[in-house]
């Protein structure tokens, strides 16, 4: 081979070497580029798309691939006017046990306007309106006389004087009663109103109770519920399946910048006749989000743990089961981040995890053994195909696009993801964690913040108490009320007040 022709091999090696680091920089910009589109289009679907994802079983929300063939085959073979009616509301019936009162708008004249004659009652119409009664505040004045012996008076060198002691009082020489503590308590817990606005309201009725009073108030009844929050920590270690979520909360006094409160709940979100599971939702705050969190929560429990796929829960020694709402998340954004009009790998994989909720929706009524043998006939085939589904798109996808997260994020959780068709227990999603820790969400949003770690601590013992209240079918007001009347008596046994055995 001559020079010249050697130098024209190497400048076309040159050549070639080069083009090939052009097509990577080409391919590395597209990924680029594909990237920075889907992190606009959820930053657009974030600020002004809709929030709610749906129930993933409803199937006018994800349709089957073959049910949009058929729709998209009918619009093009026919054009149909449809006629939509819309329907009368109908006003749903007062109680019956509210109280009536009956006012009779009647007439004075009873002659006939044609005759003379008189007239002969035919018959009459009721409408219902809604009266309000603003709540009532009066004061609790105890009284207590006292007694000597006038024969002992005139000789004894002490007198001693009887009087009926002081009824227990969940804050000694205070003036809150239980109903009042009670008010305060599920103001701020359940319904999110800040104590500032407590004091506003309170201020309505003439009545001054600082903030600071309040805050006081609530931690010394936090300190009274924690002998029961103990127990309700106790039942729920001993319970076979356990959801858990954590969320941030910023605490003044502490010097990190993110402190967290963790969520431990058991069975379901209302009373269900024969669940074997107790319907507990506990609170704790911690500083941090560190494994050791819940370690030290769980203790040694080796029960079921359903939760996301945060790593920290790794450290427990419980057996870890997935989240099918989370995998499904993960598949959501990346159909929104789609372009526009386009169905792709997202859709399918919606659908099917539509399937593995249809099944869910059908058994729900079913016993624990009864789901497990239903999910393993009509979930496990469902499974494999998805199984195999993700490992041949993965091939083909960028790791780092908003498809590759999910189908990335579904791998590796697949052996906690399908933990659910091995009990009947567990559910096929951590959502009821999720709705349970929402009440502390919302709360934040108007409180913002807790001043130091006690009252923090005493946020995680009352939101537990309502919550927990709640799930098993009370009331909180008369709950909370309740047990702070029996709470302070030196007799009380705790076991009397777990939820389910208050008589409602």
């Amino acid at each position: 081979m001559t020079e010249l022709e050697i130098q024209q091999q190497k400048r076309i090696q040159a050549l070639e070497s080069k083009l090939l680091e052009q097509q990577e920089a080409l391919e590395k910009a597209k990924a680029r580029n594909t990237y920075l589109e889907e992190q606009f289009k959820l930053a657009q679907q974030k600020q002004f798309g809709q929030s709610a994802e749906g129930h993933p079983a409803q199937g006018d929300l994800f349709n089957e691939a073959e049910e949009v063939a058929e729709l998209e085959n009918a619009l093009e073979s026919e054009t149909q006017t449809v006629t939509y009616t819309r329907k009368k509301a109908k006003r749903t019936q007062l109680p019956a046990d509210l109280p009536r009162e009956v006012i009779v708008h009647d007439i004075e004249d009873k002659s006939c306007d044609c005759c003379g004659g008189k007239l002969h009652k035919m018959g009459e119409d009721k409408s219902e309106k809604l009266e309000f009664i603003p709540a009532q505040i009066k004061v609790i004045e105890h009284v207590r006389p006292k007694y000597s012996c006038r024969a002992c008076e005139n000789h004894a060198a002490q007198v001693k004087i009887k009087q009926a002691p002081m009824p227990a009082s969940p804050i000694p020489k205070g003036i809150a009663t239980p109903s009042l503590l009670s008010q305060v308590i599920t103001s701020k817990y359940q319904y999110a109103l800040p104590l500032y606005r407590q004091e506003t309201m309170f201020k309505q009725h003439g009545i001054e109770i600082s903030r600071q009073t309040m805050s006081d108030w609530i931690i010394k009844c936090a300190s009274l519920f924690k002998p029961l929050y103990d127990k309700l920590h106790q039942i729920l270690l001993e319970q076979s399946v356990i959801q858990a979520d954590e969320t941030t909360v910023n605490v003044v006094s502490d010097d990190k910048l993110k402190s967290y409160m963790w969520l431990y709940c058991t069975g379901t979100d209302t009373p269900i006749v024969n669940n074997p599971l107790r319907n507990i939702v506990l609170y704790e705050y911690q500083a941090s989000r560190g494994g050791s969190c819940p370690v030290n929560f769980l203790q040694d429990y080796t029960g079921y743990l359903q939760v996301d796929g945060y790593q920290g829960y790794e450290q427990t020694k419980a057996t870890l089961a997935g989240c099918w709402a989370h995998a499904r998340r993960k598949f959501i954004e990346a159909e929104k981040a789609q372009p526009k009009g386009k169905t792709g790998k997202a859709n399918w994989a919606l659908n099917h995890i539509q399937k593995l909720y249809r099944v869910e929706t059908k058994i729900k009524d079913k016993t624990a053994d009864e789901k497990q043998a239903i999910r393993q006939k009509e979930s496990v085939p469902l499974l494999e195909q998805y199984k195999a589904w993700l490992e041949k798109s993965l091939l083909n996808t960028l790791p780092k696009s908003k498809l590759g997260e999910a189908l990335n994020y579904s791998l590796n959780q697949w052996e906690k993801l399908i933990r659910y068709i091995d009990d009947g227990h567990l559910s096929i999603d951590n959502n009821r964690a999720e709705r349970a820790i929402k009440p502390f969400v919302v709360g934040r949003k108007n409180w913002l913040f807790s001043q130091t770690k006690s009252g923090a601590n005493a946020s995680a013992i009352l939101y537990s108490m309502i919550e927990t209240a709640k799930a098993n079918g009370l009331i909180p007001y008369d709950y909370i009320s309740y047990c702070l009347t029996q709470i302070c008596k030196p007799d009380c046994q705790i076991h009397d007040l777990l939820p389910w055995n208050i008589k409602s």
